[in-house]
């Protein structure tokens, strides 16, 4: 079986590469290079001017890097769509429910929409994901643009926020079970692609999972802490609520210093690990009882 893309050198001169797969062995064809020892002719006679493609033969590179990028890409391509997905609905979940009850800031901004640009920050939903994906990092993390919500424009601003904040989270738990649910009819893929999208239905449903759990923990900025703020008494809410401008600051501890400091002292502090990964492994069977896959 071969495939090929992109381009192939001729006479030193980048037209294209050729990269071909013989027997599971990725084969680089270039043609021609350039011999400058001979008056900038190439080893066929060829000023550089011209082209040649007669090829001079394959390099072959390393089997482990062969596996390594096809490996890299084939993770990234099971992600790509849940996470698209995911953060998207997440987003627009948000801005309709503002929409529907009574404030059009985020539908005036265009945000009460499935198109993924709309909901995209460049660092927080491309960069960092794909730096922490490219260094194999043991974690994911980013974030989208944040929907802006006037919540005195609510018709019943306590009770509205609460679901607005809750429409989010909402929609990654429904993202999960009609992942779950497509489980049911996966046998209607062709086979060719069958072990793909198994992966990629298995990741949407960690991954809502994991965004719908973590986004109600109660810490403003969070959708759990607006929740928390809208359902508590006054004398609780408030104080929660002027925490939200220290938020982010408060998650990096608890995501990442807490348990650098944890491994430093022999002391088990990841918060993060039982406040999300518990909830989520104690939701994952019930899902995993919708997707019939035990």
């Amino acid at each position: 079986m071969k495939a090929s893309l992109s381009e192939t050198v001729y006479c030193g001169l980048q037209e294209s590469t050729i990269l071909n797969w013989y027997d599971d062995i990725l084969i680089r064809e270039t043609a021609c290079p350039m011999d400058w020892a001979a008056g900038n002719r190439c080893n066929h006679g060829h000023n550089n001017n011209s082209f040649c493609n007669k090829p001079f033969g394959p390099i072959r590179l390393p089997m482990e890097l062969n596996v390594e990028i096809t490996g890299f890409v084939y993770t990234a391509s099971t992600w790509i769509i849940p996470v698209l997905l995911a953060i998207t609905l997440h987003e627009a979940a948000h801005a309709y429910a503002a929409w529907q009850l009574g404030d059009n800031t985020a539908y005036n901004l265009g945000r009460v929409t499935i198109n993924p640009i709309k909901h995209m920050d460049l660092f927080g939903t491309v960069l960092l994901p794909a730096l922490l994906l490219i260094t194999k990092a043991p974690f994911l993390f980013g974030w989208a643009k944040p929907v802006p919500v006037a919540f005195a424009r609510l018709r019943r601003p306590r009770r509205d926020m609460v679901l607005v904040a809750a429409a989010g989270p909402g929609t990654n738990l429904i993202l999960a079970a009609v992942s779950a649910a497509l489980f049911r009819v996966i046998w209607l893929v062709p086979e060719v692609a069958l072990q793909w999208s198994g992966q990629m239905l298995y990741n949407s449903i960690l991954l809502n999972l994991i965004l719908a759990v973590f986004n109600m923990l109660p810490l403003p900025p969070l959708d759990g802490g607006r929740v928390a703020v809208g359902l508590l008494p006054g004398v609780l809410s408030r104080p929660l609520a002027r925490l939200e401008r220290h938020g982010m600051l408060i998650l990096i501890v608890i995501i990442f210093i807490l348990p650098m400091l944890g491994d430093k002292l022999g002391i088990n502090l990841d918060i993060f690990k039982w406040a999300v990964w518990a909830p989520v492994n104690w939701l994952l069977p019930f899902f995993k009882g919708i997707a019939g896959i035990g």
